[in-house]
């Protein structure tokens, strides 16, 4: 594994008597795309805030490329998308552009340059002269996202970068981070959609309440579940399949779809028992596959219900 990017040893954050963050140690290695995971109301958007020093941690301490995160000549290596999204509504999207990348110390002619290639990029070129106001919230989403990018930092933090985004842009942002990726620089983002970071994260950190319960390559942590989980898809009798599926004897839990299912099975009970009961009953399969248990499954496993999402939304 390289040499971490972001180092967090043992830090806590407090908001008045809530606690935020509770002694989180993690590392982000160089390269790849790094998940940052946890229900609504568990540290994230806290935890990313003091990586970008916007508030302090009240112990521990975080680096940035071996060094405090407080440095502010480290601002033009890092990009950074905020869950609150926030530009200014009267300018034009090109010029918005410009200036974020100035921000960042690029000159305007080369920030102009990148603009326009980013605008290409997202399909918003024919309305780089519009104010930002006349964007819908998608839209303004995609600005935002390339003004984070338009300075090419080493590191790309973003904060819930999917949320709300349709399927069309949501693949359009999501090609973006892989390529970011795979040019050997580093992506962080925090999400609470497991799919997402089932398909896209090198390695992950589970939080709940503030606290790590996971941390590790997607693939360690599914070996280290270490439980058995079938994949099944029904084609007729669903409902045969269902009372079957009851029999806690047989299967522990059940995680179902509809048409399709992923089942846990019970401890020391072999999944060809449950293939002959479903078979037997005639049930029709076009899927019956014994699989590694998907992150969701393993989310719900290890957090369960426990976001908290304080009154002042503190622990976003």
């Amino acid at each position: 594994m390289s040499a971490p990017v972001v180092s967090i040893n043992h830090v806590t954050k407090r908001f008045g008597g809530y606690t935020a963050v509770k002694d989180l140690s993690f590392d982000v290695p160089g390269g790849g795309i790094f998940g940052l995971l946890g229900p609504n109301g568990a540290g994230k958007s806290t935890t990313i805030r003091m990586i970008m020093d916007i508030i302090e941690p009240d112990d521990g301490t975080i680096t940035l490329f071996g060094r405090a995160s407080s440095s502010r000549d480290l601002s033009a290596r890092v990009g950074f998308l905020p869950e609150e999204r926030g530009l200014y509504k009267k300018m034009k999207i090109l010029d918005h552009l410009v200036f974020l990348g100035e921000v960042k110390g690029m000159r305007a002619s080369d920030a102009k340059t990148k603009a326009d290639k980013w605008l290409q990029r997202l399909g918003l070129t024919d309305w780089r002269l519009k104010r930002v106001e006349d964007l819908s919230k998608g839209m303004q989403q995609k600005i935002q996202f390339a003004g984070a990018l338009i300075h090419d930092p080493e590191l790309v933090l973003l904060d819930e970068p999917f949320a709300g985004l349709d399927p069309v842009n949501l693949q359009v942002m999501k090609d973006v981070v892989v390529e970011i990726a795979r040019s050997g620089r580093t992506v962080l983002f925090s999400t609470h959609i497991m799919e997402q970071a089932e398909r896209m994260c090198d390695r992950i950190v589970i939080i709940a309440r503030g606290e790590k319960v996971v941390d590790g390559t997607v693939s360690e942590v599914k070996a280290g579940f270490g439980e058995r989980h079938i994949a099944l898809n029904f084609s007729r009798g669903k409902e045969t399949a269902e009372r079957i599926l009851r029999d806690r004897q047989l299967v522990a839990k059940v995680d179902d779809y509809g048409a399709s299912a992923e089942v846990l099975m019970a401890a020391g009970i072999d999944p060809q028992r449950l293939l002959a009961a479903l078979v037997a009953a005639e049930v029709g399969l076009n899927r019956f596959e014994v699989v590694e248990p998907s992150l969701q499954s393993i989310f719900i496993a290890k957090v369960g219900n426990a976001a908290e999402v304080p009154a002042d939304g503190a622990a976003a």
